[in-house]
């Protein structure tokens, strides 16, 4: 683990300080994406903020806030001007204890895929690509499905209402990324708590004993992706992690340009165990928390399940499962009016985006503040990212959200919300309740 005054390619990076406000920037002192009314419902704040400041500095975060999906897009499509490199950064800096536990020796994970810089993205990403191509994943469906079908009667055959996200929505997503990358079944729950505490460490703020505790998951984590990657290297196996160890067995020098490390491995294996299953449980429990309190849309779904890819894509833009991604600058730049200094760090909201009214096609049939799966273009969300970082694992959660949603539909159509509280797990970026109760006939 590594802090920002250095240039080493650590996958973690912690801030020495929280950056100051760019000289002219607005600023807003109190706002944070961590307060109470905003984890309840982000999307109000969001648009006040929108049309108040489309672009100013958060000072309880640090950071330059970007709300307008014109600016977020031009955000995207610059990778040379506003660098990845934060994204799987905690926020705030380290307290002692968690960063004498990531100061470990072996504690190496490098920056590959999301937070790596081109050319070293785009090598990487070739070979990762191929592992989630429609084909490669046409594979992994019987599986998907069966699975998907024995979680939800094991949650229908079960006492009533049944907790959605214990049931399924929080198993199977991980049991299909950790099946896809080779991780053994009887890992499972292990792999999956240490999975929450990376969540926690790198978009929450947690507190100084809660972030010692949280290092030492992840240090533990990355030694268990290392073994793993290491067996693997020995004894290959009809998975993703042997697919990466005999792409780096054919041409192990990065610096030929085409060519993948041992330690690139480890960290990909490290990278995407996580980021392969978490939002796709929050989605899996977005699209059931907006269809099902809209008996209409739910039912329309029911009887005529193509309708069903539409409506995922619906969610990811009303509801999104990822509410909000980090840039930082690496030069001198102006965006929406705002003179932004090199160094700054820059967080695109896109819980404000994703409903602009001028972003989407606005008519008195559609407006951005409604959820209506006869949109036109809900495509159009930004949910997944845009341009050369765009989410290397879309298809797959699509594929799970589409899934889960035909076989609910089919098996058990008088499904409900009964009433509830919905508590989001307290962070930046990620959002879906951490239970959601359902109930059926």
């Amino acid at each position: 683990m590594s802090s920002d005054d250095d240039s080493s390619d650590s996958y973690h990076t912690a801030p020495v300080e929280l950056s100051p406000a760019p000289p002219g920037c607005p600023v807003h002192d109190s706002w944070s994406p961590l307060s109470e009314a905003y984890l309840a419902d982000p999307y109000p704040v969001a648009a006040k903020l929108r049309e108040d400041h489309p672009v100013f500095y958060a000072a309880e975060m640090g950071h330059v806030v970007v709300t307008r999906m014109a600016d977020i897009e031009a955000v995207f499509l610059d990778p040379d001007t506003y660098a990845s490199s934060n994204v799987q950064d905690p926020i705030f800096p380290l307290a002692p204890a968690a960063a004498a536990v990531l100061a470990a020796p072996d504690y190496d994970p490098q920056a590959v895929m999301s937070n790596r810089a081109e050319p070293d993205h785009g090598r990487i990403r070739v070979h990762t690509r191929g592992g989630f191509s429609m084909r490669r994943l046409r594979t992994l469906e019987d599986y998907m499905r069966s699975r998907a079908t024995e979680l939800i009667e094991e949650m229908l055959g079960g006492p009533k209402p049944a907790d959605y996200v214990a049931a399924v929505a929080f198993p199977l997503p991980a049991e299909i990324v950790f099946r896809f990358i080779g991780f053994p079944p009887s890992d499972d729950l292990l792999l999956k708590s240490w999975c929450v505490n990376r969540k926690a460490f790198a978009w929450g703020k947690p507190t100084p004993a809660e972030q010692a505790h949280m290092a030492e998951g992840m240090l533990a984590y990355w030694r268990y992706c290392r073994e793993f990657v290491a067996e693997r290297h020995r004894r290959r196996a009809d998975d993703f992690c042997s697919e990466l160890l005999d792409a780096h067995d054919a041409d192990p020098d990065p610096r030929s340009g085409t060519g993948l490390s041992y330690r690139e491995v480890e960290s990909i294996i490290y990278g995407i165990s996580f980021a392969g299953h978490d939002p796709v449980t929050n989605l899996l429990c977005n699209t059931l928390r907006c269809l099902l309190p809209r008996r209409e849309q739910w039912s329309a779904v029911c009887a005529d399940p193509t309708l069903i890819p539409t409506a995922v894509e619906e969610t990811l833009r009303f509801d999104s499962s990822q509410v909000a991604w980090r840039r930082v600058t690496t030069r001198d730049t102006e965006l929406g009016g705002v003179q932004l200094p090199a160094g700054t760090r820059v967080f695109l909201n896109f819980a404000a985006a994703n409903r602009e009214p001028c972003a989407f096609a606005e008519t008195d049939t559609f407006d951005a503040d409604s959820y209506d799966i006869a949109r036109p273009d809900p495509h159009r969300h930004i949910s997944f990212g845009k341009g050369i970082h765009f989410c290397l694992g879309a298809n797959l959660a699509r594929m799970e959200a589409r899934i889960a949603l035909e076989i609910l539909t089919q098996r058990v159509p008088s499904l409900r919300l009964p009433p509830q509280d919905y508590r989001t797990f307290p962070n930046i970026t990620f959002r879906g309740p951490e239970q959601l109760w359902l109930d059926w006939e």
